[in-house]
């Protein structure tokens, strides 16, 4: 798990939580969950429609006037078309795995951007670390030369070079400053304002490393941009296959009880109604639907195929970039380890009047940028990582 030290430090996994909170997706999650358990309730039903009263009454009171009465009382009744109730059941299973892939996919998008801009703020940090350093070691030394110049042992040239030195470290410190703010405040929309990590020193503690099937596997079902992508298809696939059958409007069974008399003084005469409606068949319209749906379905797959390449190509660059910043990182320290002892060595040699004050500023600046570069590589190693993860699709730890 990632950590960033410092008051009000927080991990990448926090910022994530926090930056998912705030997301559309995940504010509009538990609606989409019971609009799609309303749907698989809906599919289950006895009918595809609820069912429906019907009401009539005729007289002839405006007409002749002789009594005659008519009150018919009944229920409609939608029924399934043959093989709509199978189908709108395995599309509205569909569409709840699309729920949660489309989350999940959501949560991968988001992760990225967070993980981009957490590590770019790393970066920031370390330049800003180095630069301040380099400003502390330019001040001693500057403060070195200015009691040997007043001694005699050194030259007025001697001090406005150290002065110089200076001034390009309070110069990139400044440029420090500014960057870590743009990357912090970066950082901060990223992560919905809850990654207050400003002042703190820069993280190196990378996320757990991928490994066993977690780091080679590509199958949909473990991606979860490709998971949404697959579930997405059987959406539109499960789209089509009912379109087939819904060729027509739902039939509709009614069932109506009719109380009558001719005139008036007559009992009225109960009777019992059953009727059927069959609509005809859609025609065009039905054949614009079901091959729309048939479309997507097809556009969708071809997306997968696409969307599978270069997540593949993804992971394996991911991977390789994890190999190369390990060993970028080991030169790294060998070369920071071997300027720091040549500086030592300049250092007491410029204090014995052995090695002049340009040797002196050189190897100073040579020890700086070595140590700059090891702690670049020790965050490159942890972003790569990082980058890593997302390449196979998983979330922070």
């Amino acid at each position: 798990m990632t950590a960033t030290s410092g008051v009000g430090a927080q991990t990448l996994k926090q910022a994530f939580d926090a930056a998912w909170s705030r997301q559309p997706e995940a504010i509009a999650l538990a609606l989409r969950r019971d609009a799609a358990l309303a749907q698989q309730q809906a599919a289950q039903a006895w009918t595809p429609e609820p069912l429906a009263l019907t009401l009539s009454n005729k007289t002839d009171r405006f007409q002749r006037d002789m009594g005659a009465r008519e009150l018919e009382v009944g229920v409609a009744i939608p029924l399934w078309l043959p093989g709509e109730r199978a189908r709108s059941g395995a599309l509205a299973d569909a569409e709840t795995r699309g729920v949660e892939s489309r989350a999940l996919a959501a949560q991968l998008r988001t992760a990225g951007v967070l993980r981009e801009a957490w590590w770019q703020r790393q970066r920031a940090q370390v330049e800003l670390d180095v630069a301040r350093d380099q400003l502390a070691n330019a001040r001693a030394l500057a403060a070195d030369v200015t009691r040997r110049m007043k001694a005699g042992d050194l030259a007025r040239a001697d001090q406005h070079q150290a002065d110089g030195a200076v001034a390009a470290a309070e110069s990139a410190e400044a440029r420090g400053v500014a960057a870590l703010a743009a990357a912090s405040g970066q950082l901060r929309i990223a992560s919905g304002g809850i990654a207050t990590v400003a002042g703190g020193a820069a993280s190196t503690t990378s996320e757990p490393e991928p490994s066993g099937a977690a780091a080679t596997t590509l199958e949909p079902s473990m991606h979860p941009a490709l998971a949404a992508l697959q579930d997405r298809a059987a959406v539109a696939e499960s789209a089509a296959a009912l379109g087939t059958v819904r060729s027509r409007a739902n039939p509709e069974l009614t069932l109506a009880t009719t109380r009558e008399r001719d005139v008036r003084g007559e009992r009225y005469d109960p009777s019992i109604t059953l009727a059927l409606r069959i609509p005809f068949g859609a025609g065009s319209r039905h054949a614009a639907r079901t091959a729309t749906a048939q479309a997507e379905a097809t556009e969708l797959q071809a997306e997968l195929a696409l969307e599978q390449e270069r997540i593949g190509a993804e992971q394996a660059t991911s991977g390789q970039r994890v190999v190369s910043a390990r060993a970028q990182l080991a030169a790294a320290e060998r070369r920071a380890a071997l300027a720091q002892a040549s500086l030592g060595f300049f250092d007491k040699s410029f204090r014995l009047g052995e090695t002049d004050l340009p040797t002196r500023l050189r190897i100073e600046a040579e020890a700086t940028e070595a140590r700059r570069q090891a702690a670049s590589a020790r965050i490159e190693v942890a972003a790569a990582i990082s980058q890593w993860r997302q390449a196979l699709g998983l979330l922070p730890e």
